[in-house]
């Protein structure tokens, strides 16, 4: 059977215009997908070159199949199950600086070079004052990158028209300026310049940004039936959800660059992108959060399950739709496109996404994902939101450890565990609520004191104690 690479599969090559650290199965089933796209559908002709960020990775294997690989996006897609594959070709080729130093300086004098796109985890965006720039490579990201603009900016000595866009896609709040602001750090401590501290600052751009795509990676347990389907040898498959959303915070300039709307994609180009973190941070971790003590213990161990129960997913539809969208600021139209996309990739049949799995650290999961929700209705509307408020009687159950009999391996901080353990061996129901409401360590308030929550908490909780989350819950939706 043969190879995947460049002789066995007539694919196109583009123009260098792309650096990329990072060449794993995130960057790989997202950003590259959508260069892809572009070059595709409007002749972005945007070649990337991906850079190795450390010594051990996977630029070996990248080339020895000239930068291509099949990405299999599975999910739902216009209300249809779908799983659809290609190969992806805009990776021109890879290069790892712990071998071949020289060859990854020689890209910044490339003049065709625009974009440096990166994904380096979340430790990837930190400096490390043993780099130097003589260094070969530098040990962080930031300092490589740094190293890098320099030689650029030597190169072509300062021209203006070769500053480069930087979009970085590390799960940090504010990626792009805590990038940009390391890098000016390394320029003042490796005695840079001031003219080259300036060409960072009026001559590159550096956008924030917020991702969102779940990509379980190479599907190694299903390889024998692909490698079957494909009919060549891929050593870098890698599987992702239909769904994707990629936020960059930047000038208006950035979305003149990047032809994304002309494909189709979900790339959003704003000069505030908070409004869609807190969207995505209400809705689809909140809906998670919310859901998790409710269909847990109502005998349910997976979140597409949920979905397909008619009660849990009509409670958990409503609590978006009717207590969650109304605290955000967006338009009303692209809140309920953004929450039936989530609902649908909870329905998604290619991932079996536990309950428990997501279960860890609810206490502070809700104080950060659902309580700002309730707080901003109770403030809008001057009413409960009572779909959120049974979710919490419902963790406060859950953290009781029992599911019909059963017991819940509970996992959250040990103060957290010790607290409930503490208050349900009380077997009052209502001292257990009134003390975890006042709990001013959980919440950052105390909640006792806004107007009818604790009661109303209570009688949830009794309810569910008493009668079991089924009853309980189906009782709820009849109200």
């Amino acid at each position: 059977m043969k190879n995947l690479n460049r002789t066995t599969v007539y694919v196109k090559s583009y123009t260098e215009r792309i650096i990329q650290f990072g060449e794993g199965n995130f960057l790989r089933a997202f950003a590259d997908w959508m260069i892809h796209e572009m070059n595709k559908k409007v002749n972005f002709d945007a070649g990337v070159v991906a850079i190795q960020p450390i010594d051990q990775g996977l630029v070996k294997m990248l080339n020895d199949q000239d930068g291509l690989y099949t990405l299999y996006l599975n999910g739902i897609k216009k209300g249809k199950s779908i799983s659809e594959h290609e190969i992806i070709d805009c990776i021109q080729r890879g290069i790892n600086p712990y071998e071949n130093y020289a060859d990854y300086l020689a890209v910044a004098e490339n003049p065709n070079l625009r974009f440096v796109i990166s994904n380096t985890t979340e430790a990837g965006i930190s400096y490390d004052v043993q780099d130097k720039l003589e260094d070969a490579p530098q040990s962080s990201f930031p300092g490589k990158l740094t190293a890098l603009l320099y030689k650029r900016f030597q190169v072509f000595k300062g021209a203006s028209d070769k500053g480069l866009i930087v979009i970085p896609c590390e799960l940090i709040d504010k990626n792009g300026d805590n990038l940009k602001r390391i890098i000016l750090q390394y320029a003042e401590n490796w005695n840079l310049g001031s003219g080259f501290m300036e060409w960072i600052n009026y001559d590159n751009i550096f956008c924030n940004t917020l991702v969102d795509r779940i990509v379980p990676g190479y599907p190694k347990d299903k390889m024998e039936s692909i490698t079957e389907e494909l009919g060549y040898k891929d050593n870098l498959v890698v599987e992702g959800e239909q769904f994707h959303l990629w936020v960059i915070e930047g000038p208006a300039s950035v979305k003149d660059e990047i032809p994304a709307e002309a494909c189709g994609l979900n790339i959003v180009f704003t000069d505030n992108m908070e409004p869609y973190r807190t969207r995505k941070v209400r809705i689809l971790n909140g809906a998670h959060t919310t859901l998790v003590p409710v269909g847990y213990l109502y005998g349910i161990d997976k979140v597409r399950e949920s979905l397909e129960d008619d009660i849990v997913g009509t409670y958990l539809k409503n609590t978006i739709f009717n207590e969650i969208c109304p605290t955000l600021d967006l338009p009303e139209s692209e809140l309920n496109q953004f929450s039936n996309d989530v609902l649908d990739r909870f329905r998604n049949p290619y991932l079996e996404h536990e309950l428990m799995s997501i279960s860890l650290n609810t206490t502070s999961k809700f104080k950060t994902r659902v309580l700002p929700s309730v707080l901003e209705y109770i403030k809008r509307k001057n009413a409960l939101p009572k779909g959120l408020l049974f979710s919490l009687a419902a963790l406060i159950a859950f953290y009781k450890g029992d599911r019909n009999g059963e017991k819940i391996n509970l996992k959250d901080d040990q103060f957290a565990l010790d607290f409930f353990e503490t208050q349900w061996a009380t077997g009052d129901v209502e001292q257990v609520v009134k003390a975890t409401l006042e709990h001013i360590e959980f919440w950052g308030a105390d909640l006792s004191k806004i107007n009818g929550l604790q009661e109303t908490v209570t009688t949830y909780l009794q309810e569910i104690v008493n009668n079991g989350m089924q009853a309980a819950l189906q009782d709820f939706l009849k109200n």
